[in-house]
């Protein structure tokens, strides 16, 4: 059976930084074709990539992942009916989130100093703290089309007065609540997936796959030592007022992600009312995945070493089989005693791997892009069409959509 399925391989050079800590604080690593590497997680760049798409897409077509999602969800029942007060909504829109997800939502508890991290709780002295609202015991992820159709529930439930554990119980409400939470998914969560581990019916199974990057060279870590000063000492007071390091690396990294766009169109078709069409939605979401990875950068440190690049090249696969991933190219790490640094060389094994694992296993793109900067990448030229970010965007998009449509 034909599939349809986009690849997107970056190079991307990084200086001195720390994007992505452990839990020591030293950037994170892995061991690859028997050296040491640095390495960026795939969450960290969901997350970054998550976050371009408020620059993006629209926030109808957006999600929100969090533990305080009874406080969404009264923001947006009484954004509809101001005169709710909180306190009214919060047990219906507790209720409503639990019949919807099936999540344990924890009661609400008022500020303490435990929470504030204070040697006592707030406002203390003057009145008691403001209550918190109820959160669910692990993070959910709802779009912001499910939080408005919870939302129009819940109200329903508040206009007439009713016992919110009693409305919830009424036939048919919980099989509703569920139906909204399972439909109308945005793009972040058709494209990253969702798992409910309550209510396993509604979990979404993800249309992107991330990669770790790696970088394509052993890298060694390396500590700065730095030393603050207190802008209040005397000339008569010398030394520091703080001693402390920081751990960094910098790396020539590999990116890989594939979206598989038959599951992305299941994804966002959920829920489309007669006569909707899919391939606009999937022609938004697949050009948002390709500009928001392509651009995005993990924030770790970024004030510290301000390591603002931007990609040294970007290719991207259109395939009609499986997603391959040509990390293979650096098993061997590029050379370290050079003057041409690490990205000519890495172009120059990218561009001997590619036509050797697509050709020895019978698995040609159906069409190839490429946005490259820079002599140094010239050797990836002929592997297909070279275009600009902008021209990439809209021709992936576009031939994306033309695909759907041949399938009907």
């Amino acid at each position: 059976m034909s599939r349809t399925i986009l690849d997107v391989h970056i190079l991307q050079t990084v200086p001195p930084s720390n994007i992505n800590r452990d839990d020591t604080g030293a950037p994170k690593s892995a061991v690859y074709g028997g050296v040491r590497r640095s390495r960026v997680s795939s969450q960290a760049w969901k997350k970054a990539t998550r976050k371009a798409f408020e620059e993006l897409l629209d926030p109808a077509e957006l999600g929100v992942r969090t533990k305080k999602v009874v406080e969404a969800l009264t923001h947006r029942i009484q954004a509809r009916e101001e005169s709710l007060t909180t306190d009214a909504v919060w047990p219906m829109a507790a209720e409503i989130i639990s019949a919807a997800t099936g999540a344990r939502i924890e009661a609400s508890v008022r500020g303490s100093a435990k929470a504030n991290g204070k040697g006592k709780a707030d406002n203390e002295d003057d009145a008691p703290p403001e209550p918190r609202a109820p959160q669910s015991s692990y993070l959910l992820f709802l779009s912001a089309r499910q939080l408005d159709g919870l939302a129009e529930l819940a109200i329903e439930g508040l206009a007439r007065k009713a016992e919110p554990k009693v409305f919830v119980k009424e036939p048919g409400l919980k099989a509703k609540a569920k139906q909204i939470a399972a439909t109308r998914h945005s793009v972040d969560i058709a494209l990253f997936g969702r798992m409910v581990a309550d209510t396993t019916d509604i979990n979404v199974d993800a249309a992107a796959q991330v990669a770790h990057a790696l970088s394509v060279h052993p890298v060694d870590l390396e500590t700065d030592y730095f030393t603050a000063v207190d802008d209040q000492n005397s000339d008569a007071e010398s030394g520091a007022g703080m001693i402390g390091t920081v751990d960094f690396n910098s790396a020539t990294l590999y990116r890989y992600a594939a979206v598989d766009i038959d599951q992305l169109t299941k994804n966002l078709d959920a829920g489309l009312a007669d006569g909707e069409r899919s391939g606009e939605p999937v022609r938004r979401a697949v050009e948002a995945f390709v500009e928001g990875f392509a651009l995005s950068m993990p924030t770790g440190k970024l004030n510290t070493f301000g390591n603002n690049t931007l990609p040294d090249a970007v290719i991207v696969k259109l395939r009609s089989a499986r997603p391959i991933s040509f990390v293979g190219a650096f098993e061997n790490p590029v050379a370290q005693d050079t003057a041409d640094g690490h990205v000519r060389a890495a172009c120059q094994a990218l561009a001997e791997h590619i036509p050797a694992v697509e050709g020895a296993f019978g698995a040609p793109a159906e069409r190839t892009w490429i946005v490259r900067v820079g002599k140094q990448t010239q050797d990836l030229a002929p592997l297909g069409d070279e275009v600009n970010l902008r021209e990439l965007v809209t021709q992936v998009g576009q031939a994306v959509e033309g695909q759907l449509e041949k399938r009907g």
